[in-house]
Protein backbone atom coordinates (compact mmCIF):
# COMPACT_ATOMS: atom_id res chain seq x y z
CA UNK A 1 0.00 0.00 0.00
CA UNK A 2 1.41 3.69 -0.72
CA UNK A 3 2.07 5.33 2.73
CA UNK A 4 -0.58 7.59 3.29
CA UNK A 5 2.01 10.34 4.67
CA UNK A 6 2.41 11.02 1.03
CA UNK A 7 -1.56 11.79 0.57
CA UNK A 8 -1.28 15.45 -0.12
CA UNK A 9 1.40 14.88 -2.73
CA UNK A 10 -0.78 12.30 -4.34
CA UNK A 11 -3.12 15.60 -4.96
CA UNK A 12 -0.90 17.06 -7.45
CA UNK A 13 -1.28 13.53 -9.17
CA UNK A 14 -4.70 14.12 -10.43
CA UNK A 15 -7.33 12.82 -8.02
CA UNK A 16 -7.63 16.48 -7.08
CA UNK A 17 -10.04 16.52 -9.62
CA UNK A 18 -13.47 17.40 -8.32
CA UNK A 19 -16.85 15.57 -9.74
CA UNK A 20 -17.32 18.63 -11.82
CA UNK A 21 -13.68 18.02 -13.92
CA UNK A 22 -15.07 14.78 -14.24
CA UNK A 23 -18.54 15.44 -15.65
CA UNK A 24 -17.53 16.08 -19.17
CA UNK A 25 -15.74 12.85 -19.14
CA UNK A 26 -18.99 10.85 -17.96
CA UNK A 27 -22.59 9.58 -19.94
CA UNK A 28 -25.38 8.79 -18.87
CA UNK A 29 -27.36 5.27 -20.65
CA UNK A 30 -30.68 4.67 -19.95
CA UNK A 31 -33.41 2.63 -21.36
CA UNK A 32 -36.18 4.14 -23.24
CA UNK A 33 -38.80 1.44 -22.70
CA UNK A 34 -38.09 1.00 -18.75
CA UNK A 35 -39.88 2.30 -16.70
CA UNK A 36 -38.36 5.02 -14.49
CA UNK A 37 -35.14 5.30 -16.21
CA UNK A 38 -35.62 8.53 -17.84
CA UNK A 39 -36.24 10.33 -14.71
CA UNK A 40 -33.19 8.29 -13.18
CA UNK A 41 -30.68 9.60 -15.55
CA UNK A 42 -31.81 12.92 -15.50
CA UNK A 43 -31.52 12.72 -11.37
CA UNK A 44 -28.38 11.39 -11.63
CA UNK A 45 -26.66 14.03 -14.37
CA UNK A 46 -28.42 17.13 -12.03
CA UNK A 47 -26.60 15.35 -8.73
CA UNK A 48 -23.23 15.10 -10.89
CA UNK A 49 -23.43 18.25 -13.52
CA UNK A 50 -23.53 16.04 -16.06
CA UNK A 51 -24.62 18.09 -19.51
CA UNK A 52 -27.91 16.83 -20.89
CA UNK A 53 -26.33 15.97 -24.42
CA UNK A 54 -24.35 13.65 -22.84
CA UNK A 55 -27.62 12.01 -22.24
CA UNK A 56 -28.61 8.59 -24.01
CA UNK A 57 -31.45 6.81 -24.45
CA UNK A 58 -31.12 3.46 -26.56
CA UNK A 59 -34.08 1.12 -26.83
CA UNK A 60 -33.32 -2.33 -25.85
CA UNK A 61 -34.89 -5.11 -23.87
CA UNK A 62 -36.16 -4.77 -20.53
CA UNK A 63 -34.98 -8.15 -19.55
CA UNK A 64 -31.72 -8.38 -17.58
CA UNK A 65 -30.40 -11.25 -19.86
CA UNK A 66 -30.24 -10.55 -23.19
CA UNK A 67 -28.71 -12.99 -26.79
CA UNK A 68 -25.78 -11.55 -28.30
CA UNK A 69 -27.08 -10.41 -31.11
CA UNK A 70 -29.12 -8.24 -29.08
CA UNK A 71 -26.64 -6.66 -27.28
CA UNK A 72 -24.95 -6.26 -30.80
CA UNK A 73 -28.22 -4.39 -32.54
CA UNK A 74 -30.08 -2.57 -29.61
CA UNK A 75 -26.79 -1.67 -27.61
CA UNK A 76 -23.19 -1.83 -28.82
CA UNK A 77 -23.55 -0.74 -32.78
CA UNK A 78 -26.28 2.12 -31.55
CA UNK A 79 -23.70 2.93 -29.07
CA UNK A 80 -20.85 3.69 -31.77
CA UNK A 81 -22.98 5.14 -33.20
CA UNK A 82 -23.63 8.40 -31.03
CA UNK A 83 -19.83 8.61 -30.27
CA UNK A 84 -19.48 9.05 -33.77
CA UNK A 85 -21.97 11.81 -34.40
CA UNK A 86 -21.65 13.50 -31.44
CA UNK A 87 -17.46 13.23 -32.19
CA UNK A 88 -16.94 12.19 -28.61
CA UNK A 89 -14.24 9.76 -29.99
CA UNK A 90 -12.03 10.25 -33.40
CA UNK A 91 -12.00 7.09 -36.12
CA UNK A 92 -8.76 5.91 -38.22
CA UNK A 93 -10.25 3.97 -41.20
CA UNK A 94 -8.84 1.10 -41.69
CA UNK A 95 -8.58 -0.72 -45.38
CA UNK A 96 -9.30 -4.40 -44.21
CA UNK A 97 -11.60 -4.74 -41.07
CA UNK A 98 -13.13 -2.72 -38.57
CA UNK A 99 -12.05 1.22 -37.94
CA UNK A 100 -10.05 1.93 -34.73
CA UNK A 101 -10.36 4.90 -32.32
CA UNK A 102 -7.49 7.38 -32.27
CA UNK A 103 -9.12 9.28 -28.90
CA UNK A 104 -12.58 8.94 -26.78
CA UNK A 105 -13.16 12.03 -24.63
CA UNK A 106 -15.57 9.93 -22.63
CA UNK A 107 -13.58 7.92 -19.98
CA UNK A 108 -16.90 6.73 -17.38
CA UNK A 109 -20.26 5.47 -18.27
CA UNK A 110 -23.35 4.95 -15.81
CA UNK A 111 -25.98 2.75 -16.91
CA UNK A 112 -29.11 3.16 -15.72
CA UNK A 113 -31.54 1.07 -13.97
CA UNK A 114 -33.47 -0.68 -16.70
CA UNK A 115 -30.69 -1.55 -19.01
CA UNK A 116 -29.76 -5.37 -19.94
CA UNK A 117 -26.96 -6.97 -17.43
CA UNK A 118 -25.78 -9.42 -18.93
CA UNK A 119 -25.25 -11.63 -22.34
CA UNK A 120 -25.87 -15.58 -22.76
CA UNK A 121 -23.75 -17.46 -24.28
CA UNK A 122 -24.09 -17.73 -28.07
CA UNK A 123 -22.42 -20.35 -30.82
CA UNK A 124 -20.61 -19.97 -34.27
CA UNK A 125 -20.44 -15.94 -33.52
CA UNK A 126 -18.61 -14.77 -37.35
CA UNK A 127 -15.03 -13.32 -36.12
CA UNK A 128 -14.60 -14.93 -32.92
CA UNK A 129 -11.93 -17.55 -32.03
CA UNK A 130 -12.58 -20.18 -29.32
CA UNK A 131 -9.74 -21.15 -27.59
CA UNK A 132 -9.70 -24.73 -25.44
CA UNK A 133 -9.25 -24.00 -22.33
CA UNK A 134 -11.96 -22.90 -19.55
CA UNK A 135 -12.37 -19.03 -19.81
CA UNK A 136 -11.02 -19.49 -23.48
CA UNK A 137 -14.30 -21.07 -24.74
CA UNK A 138 -17.07 -18.58 -23.03
CA UNK A 139 -18.84 -15.69 -24.35
CA UNK A 140 -21.04 -15.58 -21.88
CA UNK A 141 -20.41 -11.74 -20.06
CA UNK A 142 -21.44 -8.63 -18.05
CA UNK A 143 -23.10 -5.96 -20.77
CA UNK A 144 -21.06 -3.33 -18.34
CA UNK A 145 -17.82 -5.50 -19.12
CA UNK A 146 -18.33 -5.34 -23.15
CA UNK A 147 -18.74 -1.82 -22.76
CA UNK A 148 -15.82 -1.07 -21.39
CA UNK A 149 -14.01 -2.16 -24.90
CA UNK A 150 -16.60 -0.91 -26.97
CA UNK A 151 -13.92 1.14 -28.59
CA UNK A 152 -12.59 -2.06 -29.94
CA UNK A 153 -14.93 -2.86 -32.62
CA UNK A 154 -13.82 -6.41 -31.71
CA UNK A 155 -15.38 -9.46 -32.88
CA UNK A 156 -13.89 -11.92 -30.86
CA UNK A 157 -16.31 -12.18 -28.04
CA UNK A 158 -14.86 -15.96 -26.24
CA UNK A 159 -12.31 -15.58 -23.38
CA UNK A 160 -11.81 -12.22 -21.42
CA UNK A 161 -9.40 -9.77 -22.45
CA UNK A 162 -6.19 -8.60 -20.64
CA UNK A 163 -7.31 -5.17 -19.09
CA UNK A 164 -4.68 -2.48 -19.39
CA UNK A 165 -5.95 0.01 -16.78
CA UNK A 166 -5.45 -3.54 -13.81
CA UNK A 167 -3.03 -2.20 -11.04
CA UNK A 168 -2.58 1.20 -12.34
CA UNK A 169 -2.08 4.04 -9.63
CA UNK A 170 -3.11 6.69 -12.05
CA UNK A 171 -6.55 8.79 -13.00
CA UNK A 172 -8.21 7.90 -15.73
CA UNK A 173 -7.83 11.05 -17.66
CA UNK A 174 -4.26 11.12 -17.58
CA UNK A 175 -4.53 8.16 -19.64
CA UNK A 176 -5.95 9.74 -22.85
CA UNK A 177 -4.51 6.88 -25.33
CA UNK A 178 -5.96 3.99 -23.15
CA UNK A 179 -9.02 2.19 -25.44
CA UNK A 180 -11.14 0.96 -22.62
CA UNK A 181 -14.08 2.83 -20.51
CA UNK A 182 -14.75 2.78 -17.25
CA UNK A 183 -18.60 1.41 -17.09
CA UNK A 184 -20.13 1.16 -13.75
CA UNK A 185 -24.03 0.63 -12.99
CA UNK A 186 -26.99 2.23 -10.87
CA UNK A 187 -28.89 -0.53 -10.59
CA UNK A 188 -31.03 -2.19 -7.65
CA UNK A 189 -34.18 -3.77 -6.65
CA UNK A 190 -36.20 -0.32 -7.01
CA UNK A 191 -35.89 3.25 -8.43
CA UNK A 192 -35.81 4.40 -4.81
CA UNK A 193 -32.93 2.43 -3.29
CA UNK A 194 -31.06 3.72 -6.53
CA UNK A 195 -31.85 7.70 -6.17
CA UNK A 196 -30.76 6.70 -2.66
CA UNK A 197 -27.37 5.22 -3.71
CA UNK A 198 -26.28 8.55 -5.45
CA UNK A 199 -27.41 11.13 -2.48
CA UNK A 200 -26.03 9.01 -0.20
CA UNK A 201 -22.69 8.88 -2.15
CA UNK A 202 -22.62 12.50 -3.19
CA UNK A 203 -22.98 13.37 0.83
CA UNK A 204 -20.86 10.67 1.97
CA UNK A 205 -18.34 12.94 0.18
CA UNK A 206 -18.85 16.00 1.53
CA UNK A 207 -16.78 14.98 4.91
CA UNK A 208 -15.50 11.91 3.83
CA UNK A 209 -17.18 8.18 4.72
CA UNK A 210 -16.15 7.74 8.58
CA UNK A 211 -17.45 4.09 10.36
CA UNK A 212 -15.79 0.56 11.26
CA UNK A 213 -14.82 -1.56 8.63
CA UNK A 214 -16.28 -5.24 8.93
CA UNK A 215 -13.66 -8.05 7.37
CA UNK A 216 -14.99 -11.53 7.03
CA UNK A 217 -12.44 -14.32 5.72
CA UNK A 218 -13.44 -17.51 4.75
CA UNK A 219 -9.77 -19.15 6.42
CA UNK A 220 -8.82 -20.86 2.80
CA UNK A 221 -5.77 -22.68 2.44
CA UNK A 222 -6.73 -24.54 -0.67
CA UNK A 223 -5.28 -24.28 -3.55
CA UNK A 224 -6.97 -21.90 -6.17
CA UNK A 225 -9.08 -20.38 -2.85
CA UNK A 226 -6.31 -19.01 -0.69
CA UNK A 227 -5.81 -16.00 -2.57
CA UNK A 228 -9.34 -14.79 -1.08
CA UNK A 229 -7.59 -14.51 1.95
CA UNK A 230 -4.50 -13.06 1.48
CA UNK A 231 -6.55 -10.27 -0.07
CA UNK A 232 -8.70 -10.00 2.44
CA UNK A 233 -5.75 -9.89 5.05
CA UNK A 234 -4.18 -6.94 2.99
CA UNK A 235 -7.32 -5.43 2.92
CA UNK A 236 -7.15 -5.40 6.88
CA UNK A 237 -3.75 -4.50 7.19
CA UNK A 238 -3.92 -1.46 4.75
CA UNK A 239 -7.65 -0.23 6.36
CA UNK A 240 -5.69 0.04 9.82
CA UNK A 241 -2.78 1.67 8.77
CA UNK A 242 -5.34 3.77 7.17
CA UNK A 243 -6.72 4.61 11.00
CA UNK A 244 -10.23 2.99 10.57
CA UNK A 245 -11.35 0.69 13.14
CA UNK A 246 -11.36 -2.78 11.99
CA UNK A 247 -13.03 -5.91 12.59
CA UNK A 248 -11.59 -8.85 11.65
CA UNK A 249 -12.93 -12.08 11.88
CA UNK A 250 -10.64 -14.70 9.75
CA UNK A 251 -12.64 -18.04 11.14
CA UNK A 252 -14.63 -20.50 7.99
CA UNK A 253 -18.00 -19.37 9.54
CA UNK A 254 -19.26 -15.72 8.62
CA UNK A 255 -20.06 -12.93 11.48
CA UNK A 256 -22.65 -14.70 12.94
CA UNK A 257 -26.49 -13.19 12.70
CA UNK A 258 -27.12 -11.43 16.10
CA UNK A 259 -23.37 -9.94 15.87
CA UNK A 260 -23.80 -6.33 16.62
CA UNK A 261 -22.49 -5.15 13.27
CA UNK A 262 -23.81 -1.26 13.67
CA UNK A 263 -21.36 1.85 12.04
CA UNK A 264 -20.30 -0.48 9.15
CA UNK A 265 -18.92 2.21 6.53
CA UNK A 266 -17.05 -0.89 4.53
CA UNK A 267 -17.29 -4.64 4.02
CA UNK A 268 -15.49 -7.28 2.26
CA UNK A 269 -15.97 -11.03 2.72
CA UNK A 270 -16.50 -13.92 0.24
CA UNK A 271 -17.27 -17.96 0.38
CA UNK A 272 -20.58 -17.85 0.92
CA UNK A 273 -23.98 -18.75 -2.17
CA UNK A 274 -26.61 -16.20 -0.37
CA UNK A 275 -25.94 -12.67 2.63
CA UNK A 276 -26.41 -14.16 5.49
CA UNK A 277 -25.46 -13.41 9.38
CA UNK A 278 -26.27 -9.91 10.88
CA UNK A 279 -27.21 -8.88 7.55
CA UNK A 280 -30.23 -10.34 7.67
CA UNK A 281 -31.21 -9.20 11.74
CA UNK A 282 -33.98 -6.58 10.85
CA UNK A 283 -32.48 -3.51 11.85
CA UNK A 284 -29.28 -3.57 9.96
CA UNK A 285 -28.02 -0.97 7.99
CA UNK A 286 -25.07 0.21 6.09
CA UNK A 287 -23.92 3.75 6.85
CA UNK A 288 -24.69 6.28 4.63
CA UNK A 289 -21.96 5.97 1.72
CA UNK A 290 -20.93 2.79 2.31
CA UNK A 291 -18.73 0.20 0.39
CA UNK A 292 -19.63 -3.27 0.52
CA UNK A 293 -18.61 -6.36 -1.02
CA UNK A 294 -18.74 -10.29 -0.92
CA UNK A 295 -16.97 -12.52 -3.52
CA UNK A 296 -19.23 -15.15 -4.88
CA UNK A 297 -19.06 -16.71 -8.62
CA UNK A 298 -23.08 -14.95 -8.98
CA UNK A 299 -23.32 -12.23 -6.59
CA UNK A 300 -24.85 -9.76 -9.22
CA UNK A 301 -26.39 -13.21 -11.31
CA UNK A 302 -29.81 -10.53 -10.78
CA UNK A 303 -30.14 -7.07 -9.10
CA UNK A 304 -33.99 -6.90 -8.89
CA UNK A 305 -34.49 -9.47 -5.95
CA UNK A 306 -33.71 -7.68 -2.87
CA UNK A 307 -33.05 -11.32 -1.67
CA UNK A 308 -30.86 -12.85 -3.96
CA UNK A 309 -27.05 -13.30 -4.11
CA UNK A 310 -25.23 -10.52 -2.60
CA UNK A 311 -25.19 -7.54 -4.47
CA UNK A 312 -28.91 -6.39 -4.26
CA UNK A 313 -29.03 -7.14 -0.96
CA UNK A 314 -26.77 -5.12 0.24
CA UNK A 315 -27.78 -2.38 -1.84
CA UNK A 316 -30.86 -3.07 -0.10
CA UNK A 317 -29.91 -2.47 3.35
CA UNK A 318 -27.90 0.91 2.17
CA UNK A 319 -24.61 0.30 0.63
CA UNK A 320 -24.19 2.97 -1.72
CA UNK A 321 -21.77 0.53 -3.74
CA UNK A 322 -21.07 -3.20 -4.60
CA UNK A 323 -18.69 -4.88 -6.74
CA UNK A 324 -20.06 -8.38 -8.26
CA UNK A 325 -20.03 -11.11 -10.84
CA UNK A 326 -23.05 -12.19 -13.44
CA UNK A 327 -21.89 -15.91 -13.90
CA UNK A 328 -19.14 -17.68 -12.81
CA UNK A 329 -15.60 -15.51 -13.28
CA UNK A 330 -13.32 -18.10 -11.52
CA UNK A 331 -11.51 -16.26 -8.24
CA UNK A 332 -8.15 -15.02 -10.45
CA UNK A 333 -10.20 -12.78 -12.87
CA UNK A 334 -12.63 -11.35 -10.31
CA UNK A 335 -11.94 -8.08 -8.77
CA UNK A 336 -8.95 -8.71 -6.56
CA UNK A 337 -10.58 -6.55 -3.05
CA UNK A 338 -6.89 -5.50 -1.96
CA UNK A 339 -6.32 -3.27 -5.13
CA UNK A 340 -10.12 -2.08 -4.78
CA UNK A 341 -9.48 -1.04 -1.38
CA UNK A 342 -6.15 0.80 -1.86
CA UNK A 343 -7.51 2.94 -4.14
CA UNK A 344 -10.79 4.03 -2.63
CA UNK A 345 -8.42 5.00 0.31
CA UNK A 346 -6.46 6.95 -1.75
CA UNK A 347 -9.09 9.25 -3.49
CA UNK A 348 -9.79 7.24 -6.38
CA UNK A 349 -13.46 7.14 -7.76
CA UNK A 350 -15.08 4.15 -7.81
CA UNK A 351 -14.95 3.33 -11.12
CA UNK A 352 -10.88 3.85 -11.19
CA UNK A 353 -10.68 1.42 -8.03
CA UNK A 354 -12.69 -0.94 -9.82
CA UNK A 355 -11.42 -1.26 -12.97
CA UNK A 356 -7.79 -1.12 -11.44
CA UNK A 357 -8.50 -4.25 -9.70
CA UNK A 358 -9.85 -6.51 -12.45
CA UNK A 359 -7.67 -8.17 -14.02
CA UNK A 360 -9.42 -8.73 -17.24
CA UNK A 361 -12.38 -7.17 -19.62
CA UNK A 362 -15.35 -8.75 -21.87
CA UNK A 363 -15.76 -10.65 -18.40
CA UNK A 364 -18.22 -11.48 -15.57
CA UNK A 365 -17.53 -8.50 -13.56
CA UNK A 366 -20.13 -5.54 -12.44
CA UNK A 367 -19.32 -2.04 -10.70
CA UNK A 368 -22.64 -1.48 -9.27
CA UNK A 369 -22.91 2.42 -7.60
CA UNK A 370 -21.92 6.01 -9.37
CA UNK A 371 -18.69 5.75 -11.28
CA UNK A 372 -17.69 8.93 -9.74
CA UNK A 373 -18.28 8.30 -6.41
CA UNK A 374 -14.31 9.33 -4.53
CA UNK A 375 -15.72 7.83 -0.41
CA UNK A 376 -12.55 9.23 0.84
CA UNK A 377 -11.38 11.93 -1.40
CA UNK A 378 -11.96 14.17 1.65
CA UNK A 379 -9.24 12.63 3.56
CA UNK A 380 -6.66 14.41 1.97
CA UNK A 381 -7.26 16.83 3.44
CA UNK A 382 -6.85 16.16 7.07
CA UNK A 383 -7.90 19.77 8.79
CA UNK A 384 -11.80 19.73 6.61
CA UNK A 385 -14.22 18.09 8.06
CA UNK A 386 -16.05 17.58 11.91
CA UNK A 387 -14.01 15.97 14.71
CA UNK A 388 -14.86 12.57 15.53
CA UNK A 389 -13.63 9.13 16.78
CA UNK A 390 -13.53 8.37 13.61
CA UNK A 391 -11.53 11.40 12.55
CA UNK A 392 -9.47 11.24 15.23
CA UNK A 393 -8.33 7.31 14.89
CA UNK A 394 -7.57 8.21 11.17
CA UNK A 395 -5.30 11.34 11.68
CA UNK A 396 -3.50 9.34 14.88
CA UNK A 397 -2.30 6.65 12.22
CA UNK A 398 -1.59 8.76 9.29
CA UNK A 399 0.52 10.97 11.38
CA UNK A 400 1.79 8.10 13.64
CA UNK A 401 1.69 5.32 11.94
CA UNK A 402 6.21 5.24 11.47
CA UNK A 403 6.59 5.04 14.90
CA UNK A 404 7.76 2.18 16.77
CA UNK A 405 5.55 2.22 19.99
CA UNK A 406 2.88 2.89 17.82
CA UNK A 407 0.41 1.14 19.67
CA UNK A 408 1.29 1.69 22.82
CA UNK A 409 1.08 5.75 21.88
CA UNK A 410 -2.13 4.63 20.55
CA UNK A 411 -3.66 3.74 23.45
CA UNK A 412 -2.48 6.18 25.51
CA UNK A 413 -3.87 8.62 23.54
CA UNK A 414 -7.41 6.69 22.89
CA UNK A 415 -7.54 6.07 26.98
CA UNK A 416 -6.70 10.16 27.08
CA UNK A 417 -10.02 10.77 24.74
CA UNK A 418 -11.98 7.92 25.79
CA UNK A 419 -12.31 6.85 21.69
CA UNK A 420 -14.18 3.84 22.01
CA UNK A 421 -13.70 2.19 18.57
CA UNK A 422 -9.61 3.41 18.22
CA UNK A 423 -8.92 1.56 21.70
CA UNK A 424 -11.78 -1.49 20.12
CA UNK A 425 -9.31 -1.71 17.70
CA UNK A 426 -5.89 -1.54 19.46
CA UNK A 427 -7.86 -4.17 21.53
CA UNK A 428 -8.79 -6.36 18.13
CA UNK A 429 -5.13 -6.42 17.06
CA UNK A 430 -3.74 -7.64 20.01
CA UNK A 431 -6.28 -10.74 19.99
CA UNK A 432 -5.07 -11.30 16.45
CA UNK A 433 -1.42 -11.76 17.66
CA UNK A 434 -2.42 -14.01 20.47
CA UNK A 435 -1.78 -11.14 23.23
CA UNK A 436 -5.58 -12.21 25.39
CA UNK A 437 -4.79 -10.54 28.27
CA UNK A 438 -3.86 -7.06 26.20
CA UNK A 439 -6.85 -7.67 24.07
CA UNK A 440 -9.57 -8.04 27.19
CA UNK A 441 -7.91 -5.50 29.31
CA UNK A 442 -8.41 -2.95 26.14
CA UNK A 443 -11.85 -4.61 25.28
CA UNK A 444 -12.68 -3.65 29.16
CA UNK A 445 -11.81 -0.07 28.73
CA UNK A 446 -13.45 0.13 25.37
CA UNK A 447 -16.83 -0.95 26.56
CA UNK A 448 -16.69 1.65 29.49
CA UNK A 449 -16.15 3.87 26.62
CA UNK A 450 -18.76 3.19 24.68
CA UNK A 451 -22.92 4.14 25.21
CA UNK A 452 -24.30 2.51 22.12
CA UNK A 453 -25.90 -0.85 23.71
CA UNK A 454 -24.88 -2.45 19.97
CA UNK A 455 -20.98 -1.07 20.95
CA UNK A 456 -21.05 -2.64 24.25
CA UNK A 457 -21.97 -6.36 23.14
CA UNK A 458 -19.77 -6.94 20.61
CA UNK A 459 -17.09 -5.90 22.94
CA UNK A 460 -18.35 -8.47 25.15
CA UNK A 461 -18.60 -10.77 22.38
CA UNK A 462 -14.99 -9.71 21.54
CA UNK A 463 -13.96 -10.11 25.30
CA UNK A 464 -15.44 -13.81 25.79
CA UNK A 465 -13.76 -15.22 22.48
CA UNK A 466 -10.48 -13.85 23.75
CA UNK A 467 -11.24 -15.50 27.48
CA UNK A 468 -11.93 -18.51 25.85
CA UNK A 469 -9.07 -18.66 23.05
CA UNK A 470 -6.74 -18.00 25.86
CA UNK A 471 -7.84 -20.86 27.85
CA UNK A 472 -10.00 -18.96 30.45
CA UNK A 473 -13.79 -20.35 29.80
CA UNK A 474 -15.21 -19.95 33.68
CA UNK A 475 -14.53 -15.81 32.59
CA UNK A 476 -15.86 -16.06 29.68
CA UNK A 477 -18.98 -17.79 31.13
CA UNK A 478 -18.87 -15.55 34.01
CA UNK A 479 -18.95 -12.97 31.08
CA UNK A 480 -21.76 -14.05 29.04
CA UNK A 481 -24.04 -14.72 31.30
CA UNK A 482 -24.08 -11.28 32.60
CA UNK A 483 -25.40 -10.01 29.57
CA UNK A 484 -29.21 -10.65 29.89
CA UNK A 485 -29.28 -8.35 32.90
CA UNK A 486 -27.97 -5.77 30.93
CA UNK A 487 -29.90 -5.89 27.65
CA UNK A 488 -32.64 -7.90 27.94
CA UNK A 489 -33.99 -7.50 24.38
CA UNK A 490 -30.60 -7.29 22.71
CA UNK A 491 -30.94 -9.51 19.15
CA UNK A 492 -27.33 -10.79 20.15
CA UNK A 493 -28.37 -12.60 23.00
CA UNK A 494 -28.83 -15.63 20.83
CA UNK A 495 -25.86 -15.49 19.79
CA UNK A 496 -24.13 -15.44 23.23
CA UNK A 497 -26.53 -18.13 23.95
CA UNK A 498 -25.11 -20.47 21.28
CA UNK A 499 -21.68 -19.72 22.50
CA UNK A 500 -22.50 -20.55 25.94
CA UNK A 501 -23.61 -23.63 24.58
CA UNK A 502 -20.37 -24.09 22.83
CA UNK A 503 -17.94 -23.11 26.09
CA UNK A 504 -20.15 -25.33 28.35
CA UNK A 505 -22.36 -28.10 26.20
CA UNK A 506 -24.54 -30.00 28.47
CA UNK A 507 -23.99 -33.73 29.70
CA UNK A 508 -24.84 -36.39 27.12
CA UNK A 509 -28.30 -38.63 27.93
CA UNK A 510 -27.79 -41.18 30.11
CA UNK A 511 -27.98 -44.70 27.88
CA UNK A 512 -31.51 -46.13 28.30
CA UNK A 513 -31.36 -49.18 30.58
CA UNK A 514 -31.30 -52.90 28.88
Amino acid sequence: MKPFLGLLLFLSLGAGATAADLAPATIVVYNRKAPDAVALAYFYAKARQIPDDHLVGLECSTEEEISRQEYDATIAEPLRKVFTDRKWWTLRSATKGPPSVRSNSIRFVALIRGMPLKIRATTEYPGDDIEPNEAGNQNNAAVDSELAILALFSRQISGPVTNPYFQSFRPILELGQLPIMLVCRLDAPTPEIVRQMISDGIEAEKSGLWGRAYVDGADQSTAGLADGDQWLKSVVKDLRQAGIPTVYNSESDLFPAGFPMNDCALYYGWYSGGMTGPFTDAGFAFRPGAVAVHIHSFSANTLRSPGANWVAPLLSKGAAASLGNVYEPYLQLTAHLDIFNDRLLHGFTFAESAYMSQRVLSWMNVAVGDPLYRPFVSWLQLEKGPKSDWRMSHEFAVQNGSRADYLAAARKTAARAENGPMMEDLALREKENGNFSSAVSYLQQARSFYKDPNDILRTIVEQAEALAESGNKKEALKLIRNVPRLAPDAPALALLRKMEQELNPPPPAPRPSP
